[in-house]
């Protein structure tokens, strides 16, 4: 099965269930959440333009929208990010820790870069790979809560990630002339690592006896 195929199947699962809706918003939430501090982690002291702190201040904004969406599927539901409130819990929280990693070794190993140069074409690699992805994963996503007639939508999330993307890119083209050929990498390195998320939710989806086929 294709990739977004697998995923908007899974994805149409999980807005059929409320308690476990409600645990995939969250657990999205957390990694909007883990991307704010990263970039936050990143942001120089004094050297930080006005694109980093938007990008920072709009990833924590999902993450406190998607927190605040729960609400409307289960109240009190989800209080924090601790492993019984997410889905595949593990990967979740590894998927962009381990990314971060393969693209600091992966921007090391090609293009002999240490310090703040790494840390930067990092931050850029990264965020543009998550934005590739945010783009399918929230547009599948909108796509089931309409259809289901959810009172749940993340329209607001798509026309910002869509910015990002955007944004993304031109720094890249500034970063190196390659940029096209390293983020063709790094998103070949991301797909990885979402597959491997995709079906640990998947398995979790088949011991949920709400969802059984």
């Amino acid at each position: 099965m294709k990739q977004p195929e697998q995923f908007e199947k899974i994805v149409n699962k999980i807005v059929q269930s409320d308690d476990v809706h409600a645990k995939w918003l969250n657990s999205l939430s957390m990694m909007e959440n883990t991307g704010a501090r990263k970039i936050s982690k990143y942001e120089h002291p004094v050297h930080t333009n006005i694109i980093v702190l938007k990008h920072a201040a709009e990833e924590a904004r999902h993450a406190y929208y998607l927190k605040k969406q729960i609400s409307k599927l289960a109240k009190d539901s989800c209080p924090d990010y601790s492993y019984p409130y997410l889905l595949a819990p593990i990967e979740s929280y590894h998927y962009l820790q381990q990314l971060d990693v393969k693209a600091c070794r992966y921007i090391k190993n090609k293009l002999s870069l240490e310090g703040r140069a790494l840390k930067h074409g990092a931050y850029l690699l990264v965020t543009y790979a998550i934005e590739v992805r945010a783009d399918m994963l929230y547009g599948i996503y909108q796509d089931a809560l309409t259809r289901n007639g959810s009172k749940v939508n993340v329209k607001s999330i798509i026309a910002e990630e869509e910015g990002h993307l955007e944004e993304m890119q031109r720094m890249l083209e500034v970063f190196h002339p390659q940029w096209q050929q390293l983020a063709e990498d790094m998103c070949a390195v991301e797909k990885k690592l979402f597959e491997h998320w995709v079906s640990a939710i998947g398995k979790v989806l088949r011991y949920n006896t709400d969802l059984v086929e």
